[in-house]
């Protein structure tokens, strides 16, 4: 029994050995991918002055973000995403609402589909994944797994190209450690409204998860002037409150299961390494038991055959020190 227990701990030695090489080879790197069923709501709200009246007034914001999972494949992630932006003005204010209606309280409502790494979080613009799609540059909608404190490259649609979001420190939200990252453009030409020239000037404050690269934060104030120096848009709107801690309690799901997923290595190796040495020892111990040690010796027998030969022959059988004159001379008489 202790011998087939100790092959059972041996094998379970080998099982739980190679789930360490795996978790600390190959699981990392298939985990810290975006998923392909990602269906997420995020919902800004602020204040804002907009033509034609110019009047400022409450406004809130939707984007809805979604995977098309038959497009996207295991390295690269397809999605749609559709905002809203509309004026608020009693809070009462569905999450959107379309140019017929009668409140006039749509500023603007846009779509977008574009592609991206889902290690790198970096655009692929391959005509497979996009179509006919307007290509884009750098991170569009979250950073990559193990965010660097480092500038990356950041797509700005209005813009219409990347810019820099730049690292500036840690800091806590909701109580949870984030890093910052700032975007700050200032008076670029651009087409602000479409068709319509003028300059536009952005300052994005973002809020990264540093482990899974989610947005748990940000908060943005954006402007868009005319040539002739009269403001289209004066926008100043951030996650809700709601928006942030939902993005919070994500975070700290998901790096729950890396970090369940990082120790792995260390535990079932552990684990391993004390069930191969328990499992040996109960297998070499049954072994001995039962008489099958690899080094014992074989009985010898006398000159008859039997059993006869004195402690001093056994000597010279087993060592051949056939140089000791006193052993020699006992064999002898044994011999007459």
């Amino acid at each position: 029994m202790r011998r087939i227990i100790g092959l059972v701990l041996m094998g379970l030695a080998g099982f739980l050995i190679t789930t360490a090489l795996l978790a600390l080879f190959y699981i990392p790197g298939a985990v810290k991918k975006t998923p392909l069923d990602t269906d997420s709501y995020t919902r800004l709200a602020g204040n804002a002055t907009a033509l034609p009246s110019g009047d400022g007034a409450p406004v809130k914001a939707l984007s809805h973000t979604v995977a098309d999972g038959q497009k996207s494949d295991g390295d690269v992630v397809v999605f749609d995403t559709f905002t809203c932006l509309i004026k608020d003005p009693n809070g009462d204010a569905p999450d959107c609402v379309d140019d017929t209606d009668p409140d006039k309280r749509l500023v603007t409502a846009t779509t977008d589909r574009f592609a991206t790494d889902r290690r790198t979080g970096l655009s692929v613009n391959d005509e497979k994944y996009i179509g006919d799609a307007q290509p884009h540059e750098g991170l569009v909608n979250k950073f990559p797994f193990d965010v660097e404190k480092k500038t990356y490259p950041y797509w700005d649609g209005i813009l219409d190209r990347a810019v820099d979001a730049t690292f500036e420190g840690e800091e806590k939200v909701n109580g949870w450690d984030t890093y910052k990252f700032v975007i700050d453009v200032a008076d670029e030409p651009a087409e602000i409204v479409r068709g319509v020239q003028g300059t536009y000037s952005d300052l994005k404050t973002m809020f990264v998860d540093p482990r899974t690269g989610s947005i748990l934060k940000q908060t943005e104030q954006q402007k868009r002037v005319l040539e002739n120096g009269t403001t289209v848009l004066d926008l100043d709107f951030g996650f809700t409150d709601e928006t942030v801690k939902g993005n919070v309690d994500s975070a700290k799901d998901s790096n729950s299961r890396l970090s369940l997923i990082g120790n792995l290595p260390l535990i079932t190796g552990l684990l391993g390494l004390l069930a191969l040495a328990v499992g040996f020892f109960l297998w070499h111990g049954a072994r001995r038991t039962n008489g099958d040690d690899d080094y014992a010796y074989p009985a010898r027998r006398g000159p008859e055959g039997g059993a006869g030969a004195s402690d001093e022959t056994r000597t010279i059988d087993v060592f051949g020190d056939e140089s000791n004159d006193s052993t020699r001379t006992r064999s002898d008489v044994h011999g007459r």
